[in-house]
């Protein structure tokens, strides 16, 4: 999507604040997070290399608060000679990704370079999920009101929707699905959740989405 498709589907909303105390929380745990998990986000970086070369991370334009699109970066999970202007959604059997990839995707560690967005201040550790440029037409009938808030790591979307890839029915469009179905079901949660949300809410869905990624078993893979 080029510069002229944003300006046509951007949607036209203003967003809340995200205060001062949500703030300050983001910058301490992204921080904290970033020191802890810097051996691990290391050895990522080492083993996409060894597998691919560079470059080790990936790099989208996303609707943040506002629909103010950013730069939202992740660990690489595709080949390197993968389309760029490939499907914009990653299936369960993606034929693009890599080894290392596939445990990313599985596992949601290539979400770590997130941390950067969350202390630049693009993205909060918790907030609805950014959406890609394409699917900002989505954002209609009342479901551009999740662009009120700024867009978060975790959250309960991003924790109900953790194996998000394994919900396509095989015989149906996936983009289609994902336009009629899924992107549907995630506003109406985040529509429930964030208006009526406290700072120990977003603690709880802090520590269940640390369950998810940590504290729970893989997905069976999906046969071809």
């Amino acid at each position: 999507m080029n510069a002229l498709d944003v300006t046509m589907h951007r949607p036209a909303v203003a967003g809340t604040s995200h205060g001062i105390a949500r703030r300050a929380m983001d910058i301490i745990l992204a921080a904290a997070a970033g020191m802890v998990l810097a051996p691990l986000m290391l050895l990522i970086a080492v083993a996409l290399f060894v597998e691919g070369g560079w470059p080790v991370f990936f790099a989208q334009t996303r609707l943040g608060a506002g629909a103010k699109p950013f730069r939202m970066y992740k660990f690489r999970k595709f080949k390197t000679t993968a389309d760029p202007f490939g499907l914009a959604l990653t299936m369960n059997d993606d034929s693009r990704m890599t080894r290392v990839g596939r445990f990313l995707a599985a596992t949601k560690l290539d979400e770590l370079p997130q941390l950067w967005n969350v202390f630049t201040g693009d993205m909060a550790i918790v907030g609805p999920r950014p959406e890609s440029l394409a699917f900002a037409d989505c954002f209609r009938g009342g479901n551009e009101a999740v662009l009120q808030w700024k867009p978060g790591l975790l959250g309960p979307t991003q924790v109900l929707f953790r194996h998000e890839a394994c919900f396509y029915p095989p015989s149906l469009d996936p983009l289609l699905f994902y336009r009629e179905v899924l992107f549907p079901a995630k506003a109406t949660i985040d529509l429930a959740y964030y208006p009526r949300r406290t700072i120990a809410s977003d603690l709880v869905w802090i520590m269940r989405g640390f369950r998810a990624v940590f504290g729970v078993s893989l997905p069976p893979v999906a046969s071809g």
